[in-house]
C-alpha cells in the first residue's frame, strides 16, 4: 500500500515538475478543489441522492473551478508583481520597502493600546490599522524617495546644515533618445555643464543603439556605433550624472511612444532632435529640450551693413541670385550673386529672417568685387 501511494504520489508530482508553472499550478488547483467540493458535497447531502453522488458533483464543479480560476490567483499576479517590481526604479523600490517596516512598526505599537477596545472591536480594529499604516507608510515613502535618499547622502557625508530644499532644476530628469545620442552634440554641451539634472537613457535605447550598429549597411553601421561611443565617452567626461536604467512601458511598442509615455509618467524633459518626435511630445504636454533648436538659439547673429566673406556654392530660386552657406550652416542668399558662382566674395548684410528652421541671411555684393 505505501509503494502504490508513493508511485501515486511520483506519477501526479514529476509531470507537474516537468510541465509549466501554470500548467503544474492548475492541476493542484484543480485537485485541492475538487477535494474541497467532495467534501462540501458530503455536508451538504440530503434524501433521496445518495452522500456519493452530492460528492462527486460538487467534487467535478470543484475540478473544473480551480482549473480555470488557479491561475488568476497564483501566477498571474505574480507575474504582474513581478513586471512591476521590475521597472521600479530602485530608489522607489528601497524606500517602499522602508515605508512598509515603518508602517507595520506604527501599527504594532497602535495595536497595544486598541486591543484594550471592547469586544468585537478588540479584535479587528488592530489589524485594520496596521494596514492602513503600512500601505501610507509605502505611500508617503514612494512619493519622496529623492529627498530621503539625499537626506541618507547628507547623514553619511556628516552634513548637518539644514539643507535648503532641493530646486527643480536640481531634481529634473532628462530622457534621450537615440537621435541626440547619435547627433553627437550633447557630449560638448553636458562638458560645458549647461546640462542640468540627471540625463537617463532608457535600456530600450540602448538596444536600439546596438541594433543599428550591427546593421549589415555600413551608414547605419557607422552611426550606430558612433551612438555607442558618444554614449561611453558622455558617462566618463560629463559634469552632469548619466545613468542607463531600465526603464519600459507596456502600453507602447515604438521607441519614440515609448520614450514620450515614460516622459509623462516621470514628468521628466525629452531631449531630442528628431523634429516629428518633437512636436508629437508638445502635443501631448512632454517638456522637449531639442538640441537644433538650441543650436539655432546660439549662433552668432550678423547685424545689418556687417561685410562678411563667402563662397556662393549654388545659384538661388530668384533669379540672378546665388546662395552660399557660414561656417554653421547658415544660409546667406545674395542678391546679383549668381554670376560670382564657385568664388569667395565680400556681401554686405542687409537683413536676417527667423524660420522653423533656422536663421537665414539676405546680403547683396560689395562694390570692390572683382568682376567675373
Amino acid at each position: 500500500m505505501l509503494k502504490f501511494a508513493t508511485g501515486l504520489i511520483y506519477s501526479f508530482i514529476y509531470p507537474c515538475v516537468t510541465m509549466s508553472s501554470e500548467l503544474g499550478l492548475r492541476l493542484i488547483g484543480m485537485i485541492i478543489c475538487a477535494l474541497v467540493g467532495a467534501r462540501v458535497g458530503a455536508v451538504l447531502a440530503a434524501p433521496p441522492i445518495t452522500v456519493e453522488v452530492f460528492s462527486l458533483i460538487f467534487g467535478l464543479v470543484g475540478a473544473l473551478v480551480g482549473l480555470i480560476l488557479t491561475p488568476y490567483f497564483t501566477t498571474r499576479p505574480a507575474r504582474f508583481a513581478r513586471t512591476v517590481i521590475r521597472e521600479m526604479p530602485v530608489e522607489a523600490l528601497a524606500t517602499a520597502l522602508l515605508g512598509l517596516i515603518f508602517g507595520l512598526v506604527v501599527g504594532a505599537l497602535l495595536s497595544v493600546p486598541l486591543g484594550l477596545l471592547p469586544r468585537p472591536f478588540s479584535e479587528w480594529v488592530p489589524s485594520i490599522v496596521s494596514l492602513v499604516a503600512a500601505y501610507l507608510g509605502i505611500l508617503i515613502f514612494a512619493f519622496r524617495a529623492p529627498d530621503i535618499f539625499q537626506l541618507i547622502q547628507r547623514l553619511r557625508s556628516g552634513d548637518n546644515e539644514i539643507a535648503v530644499a532641493p530646486t527643480t532644476i536640481s531634481e529634473a530628469q532628462i530622457l534621450m533618445d537615440t537621435s541626440v545620442i547619435i547627433d553627437g552634440r550633447i557630449l560638448d554641451i553636458a562638458r560645458t555643464g549647461f546640462v542640468f539634472g540627471t540625463i537617463l537613457v532608457p535600456g530600450f535605447v540602448l538596444r536600439q543603439l546596438q541594433h543599428i550598429a550591427d546593421e549589415s549597411d555600413p551608414l547605419r553601421r557607422n552611426r550606430g556605433k558612433r551612438g555607442l561611443e558618444i554614449l561611453e565617452e558622455l558617462r566618463k567626461e560629463s559634469k552632469v550624472r548619466v545613468e542607463i536604467v531600465d526603464l519600459d512601458t507596456e502600453s507602447a511598442r515604438a521607441v519614440d511612444d515609448k520614450l514620450v509615455v515614460l516622459a509623462k509618467e516621470m514628468d521628466a524633459y525629452l531631449m531630442t532632435t528628431d523634429h516629428n518626435l518633437n512636436r508629437t511630445a508638445a502635443l501631448q504636454g512632454v517638456r522637449v529640450l531639442n538640441i537644433n533648436e538650441l543650436t539655432n538659439a546660439v549662433k552668432a547673429m550678423l547685424l545689418p551693413n556687417e561685410v562678411i566673406p563667402i563662397k556662393i556654392t549654388a545659384e538661388g530660386r530668384e533669379a540672378q541670385q546665388g546662395v552660399g552657406y557660414l561656417d554653421d550652416g547658415t544660409m546667406v542668399v545674395v542678391e546679383d550673386g549668381k554670376r560670382y558662382l564657385d568664388r569667395t566674395i565680400y556681401v554686405t548684410i542687409t537683413r536676417m529672417i527667423q524660420t522653423a528652421a533656422g536663421k537665414m541671411y539676405f546680403a547683396r555684393p560689395e562694390e570692390n568685387n572683382p568682376k567675373r
